[in-house]
């Protein structure tokens, strides 16, 4: 009877742990399949930014999948990694997420700078977007609005290898850097009547890279004041433009 006793503790004991191994096992592949707007950090310099990812309700780790990378601007600089969702393509998305099926990545840049200072934010995002999902590296866009239009085209610039396509909003930059944008396709949009940031400034840029060669296309939206990005991520034409585009 003590022999029968001890193997029915055995078994006892190695159901119970496989139930544990299952349940976690189970927890695992629900966080992994968490869709929606998903609040996450990162270490940039030795220190903790908040930042968001959106997930598309069909995604399907086995499948490869575009990924946006959003530079948002001045006014949701902060450290609630909340902000930045709320103005530009999270706002597309929330309206039609149906149009967006890829992985958004949406890095907050802290209230002490700009992009133009905070490539190592970027930098980052994407070295996480490419470690947690399962991203078609030929497929990877760059897109902002204001500030986040800045640092579309200076990062851009800075990493061309990197993006299949770019889309800078009621931006500017350094008409020196149009050799290397040049490399990429770009399609830039402005407000004909900006009042924060003058048209003249995407004018300029796109000028320059025409100059260089590169495959670029200017919409100026005649009586739309600095919020031209409801206009411009608000038309499916332009998401469809930009999953067309691969490396």
């Amino acid at each position: 009877m003590d022999r029968i006793a001890y193997w029915a503790a055995v078994l006892v004991a190695t159901a119970l742990a496989g139930g544990c191994v299952t349940t976690r096992t189970e927890k695992t592949v629900a966080a992994s399949a968490a869709t929606g707007f998903i609040d996450k950090t990162m270490t940039v310099g030795g220190k903790q930014l908040a930042y968001n990812v959106y997930v598309p309700r069909g995604y399907d780790a086995s499948k490869k999948w575009p990924l946006i990378v959003f530079l948002h601007g001045r006014g949701e600089r902060g450290s609630d990694g909340l902000l930045q969702t709320d103005v530009g393509i999270g706002h597309a998305i929330r309206k039609d997420p149906e149009r967006f099926p890829c992985i958004v990545a949406m890095p907050q840049c802290p209230g002490d700078g700009g992009w133009l200072e905070r490539h190592d934010v970027i930098d980052e995002t994407i070295a996480r977007s490419l470690a947690e999902f399962n991203i078609d590296k030929k497929r990877i866009y760059l897109t902002g609005l204001s500030m986040g239009g800045y640092g579309t085209w200076s990062y851009g610039a800075a990493h061309p290898e990197t993006f299949a396509a770019l889309i800078p909003i009621c931006g500017g930059g350094q008409t020196t850097d149009a050799p290397a944008l040049a490399k990429v396709p770009i399609r830039v949009f402005h407000g004909g009547a900006d009042s924060v940031v003058n048209p003249s400034a995407s004018r300029a840029m796109v000028e320059a890279v025409k100059k260089a060669g590169g495959d670029i296309e200017y919409t100026e939206y005649p009586g739309v004041n600095h919020n031209s990005w409801d206009n411009a991520y608000g038309d499916p034409e332009v998401i469809k433009w930009l999953f067309n585009k691969t490396k």
